[in-house]
């Protein structure tokens, strides 16, 4: 069966992000500090994946160590159960929904980047074209993090060198970001960062979260 999901990163003021923060942040902290999610991120860490066009050999020759380390890969950057939550219902007392309680919430354009994708996910290509050390300066938790205006400025400077390319290294990163775009659409190694400047620009906050949507 396919699937469909979305990461979305929001602008908004820092009311809001004070009322969501009850709810998002543990969802995110019990992302975080899963036991098994650390154990990925840290093989991830020691053990960058080469080319993604070698991941799938035709001929079988991959060895398993290689298959479990890709195998840990996607299992970390796949929507984990916790953040999950924002969009399929935190409990049965709690009518919050992620689309109608943020995303609709979100009036101009330009204060939202979503990245909406079949059979995959978006952090996924994000996180594999640009490696595990620009990855880790990125703040929150694998695409999921919920900053006020403050917060914002403060890790612009590191969001900046995360994504923040030469000529060459564009090159590169886009060589393995194997996300197709339209015309219309932008690309994951361009959103992000466009969002952190455009928050700190106008004092705002920022909500990121990467979900399985059906």
């Amino acid at each position: 069966m396919g699937i469909t999901t979305a990461w979305s990163i929001s602008t908004h003021d820092d009311d809001f992000i004070g009322a969501l923060a009850p709810r998002l942040l543990p969802l995110i902290a019990a992302e975080r500090d899963e036991p098994l999610a650390r154990e990925r991120w840290n093989r991830w860490r020691r053990e960058p994946l080469p080319d993604y066009r070698t991941w799938w050999n035709p001929f079988g020759q991959s060895c398993r160590r290689e298959a479990d380390a890709l195998d840990s890969f996607l299992e970390l950057t796949a929507s984990g159960e916790h953040v999950q939550k924002m969009y399929d219902g935190l409990s049965p007392d709690d009518e919050f929904s992620l689309l109608t309680d943020v995303w609709d919430l979100v009036t101009d354009a330009d204060d939202i980047f979503v990245s909406v994708q079949s059979k995959e996910f978006a952090v996924r290509s994000c996180f594999h074209a640009i490696g595990p050390d620009r990855a880790a300066l990125l703040p929150g938790w694998c695409g999921n993090f919920l900053l006020t205006s403050a917060e914002v400025r403060e890790t612009l400077p590191a969001v900046e060198q995360a994504l923040g390319f030469t000529a060459k290294e564009r090159a590169k990163a886009e060589g393995q970001d194997w996300l197709g775009y339209g015309d219309d659409e932008e690309s994951v190694l361009d959103g992000p960062l466009r969002m952190w400047r455009r928050a700190a620009a106008h004092a705002r906050g920022l909500c990121g979260v990467s979900v399985t949507v059906y």
